[in-house]
């Protein structure tokens, strides 16, 4: 009965474009057979069928170049030389054995050292620690940099951004940081270091990366993700502020990128105070209507993020760049929303980061009452991202919180393009926009990948990142979402 039901609609569609053809004889060729090939009963034509191949299919149709693009970008202004390599044969090879893991806000010994790596891996979590004892940090170095395993790579969040941007040809872009011999050689040829900048010694950074499921002792880790430790006291200090300040009014940017207020943590409180006010009167020279983006990391100082918050620095920035560690740590800091909660269990609670972006902004953002220029937040954690700005002063949304999620799947995998096989869609299938107030209830839609809600004059704009399955690299995937969100946004000209 089915074949011949399906016989009988074949014959009346053939029938049907007969028909046609009779009647309108001047129908291009062309048209018949898109016509013909539409009515065909065969199978369809195979498409991505997989949740990952679908969303990353919708978000190269979403991610479309601003109208009015970034020319000239500054960058300043932590930078080193990453050198990366496995932590568990590190610490083997220094004579050390799984203990107990203890967090350490400074690292003072190679046991320290064991302790707070144990405790993040234990957690999956990302961590950058300041290592005092000069000599034994050279020596843990030294080790290291020689390691047959050990990589060499660009670092300090401004230089990585940097570098990110300088994958545009036709954007030319200025770095300010502390660059060593061998950071220079790492740049690309599109990123120009004032001759200021330029030292005789690098700074070196070690990046102990684990993967997910990987085994020490009785430790097992949850997530790949890394664990970085310096003696960095030029980035400390952040030296290069002056200099890259003074850069700015040859270079003329059109976008300025700040980072490295986080490497300030191994310095004494009084010297922190000081640089904070240098660094906003350092901002406050930059030309009105140039916007500035200031990239956050990793910090276990309340003081000095508090300070950060409220000495004036966030109304100074234009946007900020920020993960799930750095939100929390901000609200307690500042006694923000949800500061009761002392850590993420699993994935953020959306609701959760919401109700916080919106405090940030409202409290601390651009208002008629208000002079602060922050207008924008970009957060970043493992399986999705989260644009926030306030209305009337960004466009482009869509396509930049899509870019930096995607980027975060391709830079991961070490691929070109998203490899729907080696990624997977890990975002909570349904959330709640606010975890305080009256949100709306969101399922997430694969082929509708950004999802967008507003509260109060603020827009939100959410995505799920396809998560690497096995990343190659996880170092930088912070900078190289921020850089690309960025590269992607477009502020409106009476900003």
């Amino acid at each position: 009965m089915a074949l011949w039901r399906g016989s009988a609609y074949a014959g009346f569609l053939a029938l049907a474009v007969g028909c046609v053809f009779l009647l309108e004889p001047e129908l291009p060729a062309s048209a018949l057979r898109s016509l013909w090939s539409s009515l065909k009963l065969g199978p369809a034509s195979p498409g991505p069928v997989s949740p990952e191949g679908r969303l990353a299919d919708a978000w190269d149709a979403l991610i479309v170049q601003p109208v009015r693009r970034w020319r000239r970008v500054a960058v300043g202004v932590n930078a080193c030389v990453d050198v990366v390599l496995s932590g568990v044969k590190l610490l083997q090879a220094l004579g050390l054995s799984p203990g107990n893991g203890k967090d350490h806000t400074v690292l003072h010994s190679r046991n320290d050292l064991e302790e707070a790596f144990i405790h993040f891996m234990g957690k999956g979590a990302a961590a950058e620690r300041f290592f005092s004892d000069k000599e034994t940090f050279h020596d843990i170095a030294q080790v290291a940099s020689e390691f047959p395993e050990a990589q060499h790579y660009v670092g300090g969040n401004a230089a990585l951004i940097g570098q990110k941007f300088a994958a545009n040809a036709d954007l030319k872009v200025l770095l300010c940081g502390p660059v060593g011999p061998k950071l220079h050689e790492l740049l690309d040829d599109n990123v120009f270091v004032p001759p200021e900048s330029l030292q005789e010694v690098d700074e070196f950074h070690l990046i102990l990366e684990y993967q997910a499921g990987e085994e020490w002792g009785q430790l097992k880790a949850p997530h790949a993700n890394r664990f970085i430790f310096s003696h960095d006291l030029s980035n400390g200090a952040m030296n290069m502020l002056e200099v890259f300040v003074s850069s700015l009014e040859e270079f003329q940017p059109d976008l300025v990128v700040l980072s490295g207020l986080h490497m300030m943590e191994g310095q004494s409180k009084e010297l922190q105070r000081k640089r904070l006010l240098e660094v906003v009167t350092a901002i406050s020279d930059i030309p009105t209507g140039i916007p500035v983006h200031l990239e956050l990391a990793s910090m276990t100082n309340r003081e000095l993020m508090s300070s950060i918050v409220h000495q004036q620095v966030f109304p100074a920035v234009t946007s900020l760049g920020l993960n799930e560690q750095e939100l929390l740590f901000l609200t307690q800091s500042a006694s923000g929303p949800h500061s009761s909660v002392s850590s993420w269990n699993g994935v953020p609670d959306v609701g959760m980061v919401s109700d916080i972006l919106f405090w940030i902004l409202k409290e601390h953002g651009r208002s008629k009452g208000r002079a602060s220029d922050l207008t924008r937040i970009h957060f970043h954690t493992l399986v999705y991202h989260i644009l926030a700005t306030v209305d009337g002063y960004w466009a482009n949304q869509l396509a930049a919180v899509a870019a930096g999620a995607r980027v975060a799947g391709t830079q991961a995998c070490a691929t070109e393009t998203i490899d729907a096989s080696r990624v997977s869609l890990r975002a909570p299938q349904m959330f709640m926009t606010s975890y305080s107030e009256a949100g709306s209830r969101i399922v997430l839609n694969p082929n509708e990948p950004v999802v967008e809600w507003h509260r109060e004059g603020i827009s939100f704009h959410f995505t799920p990142v396809l998560v690497c399955k096995d990343p190659i690299r996880t170092v930088g995937l912070g900078d190289a979402i921020s850089a690309e969100g960025l590269f992607y946004s477009e502020v409106h000209p009476h900003y």
